[in-house]
């Protein structure tokens, strides 16, 4: 809520703020994903089998999601405790030396094991900083914002997701289309060493951010959780079942971004600038549709958006791959702006204030950051899982269609188990009553 200690201006810095470090995150992520599905079997396992090295290098993706739990647990501890704005310029640190470094790496021709295993090491510092990236982003915004405003300003986390996403494609396309000896040897190299220019804008706003006000009053007023995890265990472990799976969604994600690359260009012949064309459209396009989503669920709630995006992307995961084996470019561009960048826009729009806002201020950055991660490893994995079960043939995709589909369906079932926050006090979330400022019912408030 806004107060004479949080001015007008705050929740749209709070939102800048997050929107940046997401895209820092999603554009670190997005050119190592492009990076392990184009060009890292070839640079980190060249001694092995085609199909082994495609899925080591898949492998090295999945293995940040292992460290993002574990990761969530000591970033959520210390945002719980310390404060949000702090812990969130460490994080954003932390994940731009780490990608930075990734670009000054030898390759295996030239220090053998020592290159995969310096990679793995790095990606995993990347997964330890990212694990609390978006959950203290998405707990930093709702924070910060008015009650009826909170699930537009959050969504603005995820719109630096997709921004992130098309500044990495963008840089990608150009690196894509160089003869392979120049890839290999130096062009795979630039997309993570600028990635320090992204790195440095966003550290040089989030730094000048105060801390929000919902946590200054938490300080100030009954003080901190001692240990904030085992609080959320013990008292709100329904509320991050419920996020785990529901950040199941986050598989769509992963089968736009990575997967269809894949699949696309190795499978079906389509060509690399293509796909990574239509990525950048999609992601443009969420820009756009993802604000209005969040506007929509200040009006009509979190829940319906978020059931109804999930329900539909699992009834369109396999026309979505249908469409994509027919190897068209227009096709595929249609497909996934009605999936993507409309319906999946959906999910992704609403879930920062709708995780945020299952859980009390004193564990809301442990709860988020736990619940996402140990659900997003679903998304991680997903290329490798879906490498293992892809068939043959012109319909060789059904399996990994399945495997979203239901993960989505698993995601809307959790979703509705969920209280509507719509318009409920900031400082009542997560509460069993929740008291609204727009007219609802007022109650006690307790433990969720």
């Amino acid at each position: 809520m806004t107060t004479a200690a949080t001015p007008l201006h705050q929740p749209r810095k709070a939102a800048l703020a997050s929107f940046m470090g997401s895209m820092v995150e999603y554009y670190d992520f997005f050119i190592f994903g492009t990076a392990s599905a184009l060009v890292f079997n070839k640079i980190f396992f060249p001694d092995i089998s085609p199909t082994a090295g495609t899925l080591a290098s898949f492998a090295t993706f999945g293995v940040a999601y292992i460290a993002r739990p574990i990761g969530a647990v000591i970033v959520g501890h210390f945002g719980d405790k310390i404060g949000r704005q702090r812990v969130l310029v460490f994080t954003l640190v932390m994940m731009g030396l780490s990608t930075f470094l990734i670009g000054c790496l030898p390759d295996y021709h030239t220090i053998g094991m020592g290159a995969p295993l310096a990679l793995v090491v790095l990606r995993l510092l990347q997964g330890l900083s990212a694990a609390g990236e978006q959950s203290g982003a998405s707990s930093l915004t709702v924070e910060h914002a008015d009650a009826g405003k909170r699930a537009f300003y959050a969504s603005w986390t995820l719109n630096g997701t997709q921004a992130g996403l098309v500044l990495g494609t963008l840089v990608y396309i150009p690196i894509a289309m160089l003869p392979d000896h120049a890839l290999l040897s130096w062009g795979w190299r630039i997309p993570f060493l600028l990635s320090t220019v992204v790195m440095i804008v966003a550290y040089l706003i989030r730094r000048t951010l105060p801390e929000t006000p919902v946590f200054t009053s938490m300080e100030e007023g009954d003080g901190v959780a001692e240990l904030p995890v085992a609080l959320l265990l013990r008292t709100h472990w329904r509320a991050l079942l419920r996020v785990i799976a529901c950040a199941l969604i986050s598989v769509m994600s992963t089968l736009f971004s990575t997967y269809a690359l894949k699949y696309a260009t190795g499978e079906l012949g389509v060509s690399k600038g293509d796909m990574l064309l239509i990525s950048v459209v999609a992601n443009l396009a969420m820009l756009v549709t993802q604000p209005l989503w969040g506007i929509a669920a200040d009006r009509i709630g979190r829940k319906p958006i978020f059931i109804g995006g999930a329900v539909v992307c699992a009834a369109l995961a396999f026309p979505y791959m249908y469409l994509i084996s027919t190897g068209s470019f227009a096709t595929i561009l249609v497909a996934t702006l009605v999936i993507q960048s409309l319906v999946y826009a959906a999910t992704n729009a609403v879930w920062p204030s709708f995780y945020a806002e299952m859980f009390p201020a004193e564990v809301r950055y442990s709860g988020v950051a736990i619940g996402t991660q140990i659900g997003f490893m679903s998304s991680g994995f997903l290329p490798l899982i879906a490498s293992a079960v892809q068939g043959h043939g012109r319909f060789g995709w059904v399996p990994v269609a399945a495997i979203c589909a239901g993960c989505a369906v698993a995601a809307a079932l959790a979703g509705a188990t969920a209280r509507e926050t719509r318009g409920t006090d900031t400082m009542a979330l997560g509460g069993d009553a929740t008291p609204r400022v727009d007219g609802g019912i007022v109650g006690a408030v307790t433990a969720a």
